[in-house]
């Protein structure tokens, strides 16, 4: 079950203060633009929420962001290619709102044409809008787009661009900006929109993004900013993948009290041992509500289209995405699992149609749907 590859473009991985923006403010701090809320421990703090992925969409949010300069070349058209077959999936269900660059606007339009996809001018560095775009909140004023200052995975990837994708983001939304005061991703951090939120210790504790970062002061920041009330802490793994062993490629919330929890069966993956670990802590764990967690498991493929093979790739099935009516998820050319998976997703969220697509060319860099897309709620 591989993650986004390592990939170093220059970017020196920095230690001793957080990246990307954060200018200095301890984690329990959090500014906004666009509004004149606070959050995140101040006297006069609003306590957002985020809700769980099932919840209504008004849209989702893309990035057609293929480079050739973090890419290989003859993977850039296959890329696009998965890309524009996820837009259309959702498009669907949803609409949808990808930021292109402006010299590949054309290019985007032939691969999208007639579907609901609005496309948006804008730089970007890659395409990986789960990460670099805005964790979309809801309050008592509405709603707003938390900017958790993105900086590379730890500064393991050029992200100039990127880094002003979630408050770009936000602006086109038509809402305010919260500035978080820690350093982490959408990828890294699965909520049930009850309190409840799984995190991976070795993604947000790690000293790249948040160093001297403890579990308390980050679940404080997390209280006000999301509405947690508990967290539930997996170990991940750091440094074997770009971003550090993202939660969502190990554990998701199918609803309240239910997770759907990846297993890697082969006993020489760096990722077997830590996923066994990462079932045995959700089988103990119980919800901010304290129900015990029901967890379902679903293996990865044994075997897929040997053309895409390598190292890097994310052959797993939990990087799905929710979205109005619908689970989108992988395929991998393992009839045997492929349909197990199905099976499981279409039992787990009963009332939406699962959509299986081929997305071969980002899971040959390390991703998933999931990686690719960013919900904005209702």
């Amino acid at each position: 079950m591989q993650r986004r590859r390592l990939i170093q473009l220059g970017v020196s991985l920095v230690g001793g203060a957080l990246l990307a923006g954060c200018d200095g403010r301890t984690p329990t701090d959090a500014t906004s633009t666009g509004g004149s809320s606070r959050a995140g421990g101040s006297p006069d703090a609003r306590t957002w929420s985020m809700p769980d992925e099932g919840e209504p969409h008004q849209r989702t949010w893309m990035a057609f962001g293929v480079s050739d300069r973090i890419w290989e070349p003859a993977q850039v058209p296959v890329i696009r290619q998965n890309l524009a077959a996820i837009a259309t999936a959702v498009a669907r269900f949803e609409p949808v709102s990808m930021l292109v660059r402006p010299e590949e606007l054309d290019v985007a339009r032939g691969l999208v044409a007639g579907a609901n996809v609005e496309l948006i001018a804008a730089p970007i560095d890659d395409l990986w809008m789960r990460d670099t775009g805005p964790v979309f909140v809801k309050g008592a004023g509405g709603r707003a787009g938390v900017d958790f200052n993105f900086n590379g995975w730890g500064g393991k990837q050029d992200h100039a661009s990127d880094a002003k994708v979630a408050q770009f983001v936000s602006g086109r939304a038509g809402v305010q900006t919260v500035r978080a005061g820690l350093v982490l991703e959408g990828g890294g951090i699965e909520v049930d929109g009850e309190g409840t939120a799984i995190i991976t210790e070795s993604c947000v504790l790690n000293g790249n993004r948040n160093p001297g970062l403890s579990k308390r002061d980050a679940e404080t920041a997390l209280a006000d900013l999301l509405g947690l009330k508990k967290v539930i802490w997996l170990p991940g793994i750091a440094g074997r993948d770009i971003t550090d062993g993202h939660t969502d490629f190990y554990a998701r919330f199918a609803r309240p009290g239910v997770v759907v929890a990846g297993l890697d069966t082969d006993p020489k993956s760096y990722d077997h041992d830590v996923t066994e670990r990462h079932l045995a802590i959700l089988k103990a764990a119980t919800d901010a509500r304290g129900r015990p967690l029901h967890v379902e498991v679903i293996a990865g493929p044994t075997r897929g289209r040997s053309e895409f093979a390598g190292k890097d790739f994310a052959a797993g099935y939990i990087n799905f995405y929710v979205c109005n009516g619908a689970v989108i998820a992988p395929e991998f050319g393992d009839p045997e699992a492929d349909a197990a998976a199905r099976a499981t997703l279409e039992r787990l969220f009963p009332g939406r149609q699962v959509v299986q697509i081929n997305i071969d060319g980002i899971a040959s860099g390390g991703g998933g749907i999931h990686c690719t897309t960013q919900q904005e709620p209702t």
